[in-house]
Parts: structure tokens; C-alpha cells; sequence
């Protein structure tokens, strides 16, 4: 005698409650636009944004963040098994982005470390690297885009992904997947599972993030905006970008057309080596990893 549903059946019940969901949480995504929408050159599609990020906001509220909630309940000890197994699966990305943006030392660091945390470290559970002093990175297509000269462009966001731009949609969701070790798992159950998985585990890492930007933030959408557009420029010019010149004091004279030491105009991010060990703009990203600069 056959239990439950067959799995065609179990699939298409799934897809179908997918789907009548995301019908549901679009059609009541209709966001309050501020009267200035659409003014802000970085954010010439805002009335868009404003949109796609209410319904990411209905899904988050719907599915991801109870699933982190849940997620959250489990052993330190073993989402920090997860977290460094996930981590450890973008080592080689990292390393061929340290090697496409000319930094071959780090690049060969990042091999070594994925090399020890996935033999002696036991598939990346445990990061043994960082103790022997081999430093995590976090380096992606998107970030290498905008070290070899691409500008951001306009500020996107992505369905369920959330926060990018033009340039990070193109590198992040275009090209890194092919860099990914996890798109190469042979066995589907096993990949979406892991892929999953790692998309909980940082919706989690984000949580206590998520309660101050709702206590604190007045426009949560321009907060996580100017936020996430000021990280992404860090990281690609290593924690150290040059200084930003405010159109209001473009006349002001040649002074305010300078340069700030060490960085050059703003306009073209060839990249800048950092003097010291190098932040990201308030700190380090909510997905970093113990000893991990960012770089």
C-alpha cells in the first residue's frame, strides 16, 4: 500500500502553492512612493524597486525569515559547522576572482585554505586555515567587474535575491554560478538541498541585522539601498575607495575637486591597494567568516 503522494503529484502540489503564493504577495506588494521616486541618479528605477522590494519583503515575512527563525534554534555547535562548509564552498570563486583582479598572492592563499579546510578540516566544518594563518576572503565576479572599470549602474533589486546592481546582477547571478562548487554537485536533491540550505543559513546571519534596521530606519528601503551601494563600493576597492565628491560643491573650486590621499576620482574604480588590514565600510559583512577581511 503507497503512503502520501506520489512524487509527481507532491511536485506539482508544491509548485502550484509556489506559485498561487508569489501571485499573492505580488499583487499586494503595491509600495507608498515617495513624490521625489525616481530622482536619485543612482536609483533611476525606484518606482520598480520600491515594488519588487515590497513583495521581497511579503516572501522574506512568509517564508525565509520563519525558516532562519527555525534554523537559529539549532546547535551553535553545528550551524557553525554549516556556516563554514558553505563558506568554504566559495573558496576556489575567491580564488579565481583574487587572480582576475591581479592579486595572485591572496588568490594562492585561498587555494591553500580551501585545501586544508576540506581535508583536514573535514569537507570545510571546521576552519583549521584561519589558525594556521591563511586569511579568508570573499571576493565574486560582481566586485571584479568593478576593479577592471564597470561602473555599478543603476541600482537593481533582484526577486527574492534582493539588493544589486546592473553590474552585480550580471556578475553575482550571470557568471558566478559557474564558479560555484555548488552548481556542480551531480545529484539535484543534494545541490538544491545545500543551495537551500546556504541561502538559510545567511538569511540567519542577518537577523539581528534585520531588527535594527527595522527599529532604527525611518525609509528601510533607502537605508538598505545607500547601504548595500556604499559596501559594494568598498569591496571593490579593498576597504579603502576613494573620496566621493558631493555635486553641491563642484563649485567650490579646485579643492573640492581633489582627490583624497592614496585614492584617485571617483569616477574610475581602478583599484587601490590598502595600506592596513581593511573593513568594509561600518564593519565586516554579515556572511564573513572568523578572520576574514573582505578583500
Amino acid at each position: 500500500m503507497q503512503v502520501g503522494l506520489p512524487v509527481s503529484k507532491l511536485t506539482r502540489l508544491v509548485t502550484r502553492t509556489f506559485v498561487a503564493l508569489a501571485v499573492l504577495l505580488l499583487t499586494s506588494a503595491c509600495a507608498t512612493l515617495p513624490p521625489n521616486a525616481g530622482q536619485d541618479p543612482r536609483d533611476p528605477w525606484e518606482k520598480y524597486n520600491r515594488n519588487m522590494f515590497a513583495f521581497n519583503d511579503g516572501f522574506d515575512a512568509a517564508i525565509t525569515k520563519p525558516l532562519a527563525e527555525l534554523y537559529v534554534k539549532l546547535p551553535e555547535g553545528i550551524r557553525t559547522c554549516l556556516s563554514n562548509a558553505f563558506f568554504n564552498l566559495r573558496g576556489p570563486s575567491t580564488a579565481i576572482n583574487n587572480f582576475f583582479q591581479s592579486k595572485p598572492v591572496e588568490a594562492l592563499s585561498d587555494v591553500g585554505r580551501f585545501a586544508v579546510n576540506t581535508t583536514i578540516g573535514i569537507v570545510g566544518c571546521f576552519d583549521v586555515a584561519t589558525g594556521w594563518g591563511m586569511e579568508a576572503h570573499r571576493e565574486d565576479f560582481g566586485q571584479t567587474l568593478g576593479v577592471w572599470g564597470f561602473e555599478p549602474g543603476p541600482y537593481l533589486v533582484m526577486p527574492i535575491f534582493g539588493p544589486s546592481s546592473v553590474r552585480d546582477a550580471i556578475g553575482i547571478y550571470g557568471v558566478e554560478p559557474f564558479l560555484d562548487l555548488n552548481f556542480y554537485i551531480d545529484y539535484p536533491g543534494i545541490e538544491y538541498t545545500v543551495l537551500g540550505l546556504r541561502v538559510v543559513n545567511e538569511r540567519a546571519e542577518l537577523l539581528p541585522a534585520d531588527r535594527l534596521v527595522r527599529e532604527a530606519a525611518l525609509d528601510r528601503y533607502s537605508f538598505i539601498r545607500d547601504g548595500y551601494l556604499q559596501r559594494r563600493r568598498s569591496l571593490v576597492y579593498d576597504g579603502n575607495p576613494p573620496r566621493q565628491i558631493d555635486p553641491d560643491d563642484a563649485d567650490d573650486g579646485d579643492d573640492a575637486k581633489a582627490p583624497a590621499p592614496g585614492g584617485g576620482a571617483s569616477s574610475g574604480p581602478a583599484k587601490s591597494k590598502p595600506a592596513g588590514e581593511p573593513g568594509e565600510g561600518a564593519g565586516k559583512p554579515a556572511d564573513a567568516k572568523p578572520g576574514e577581511t573582505g578583500k
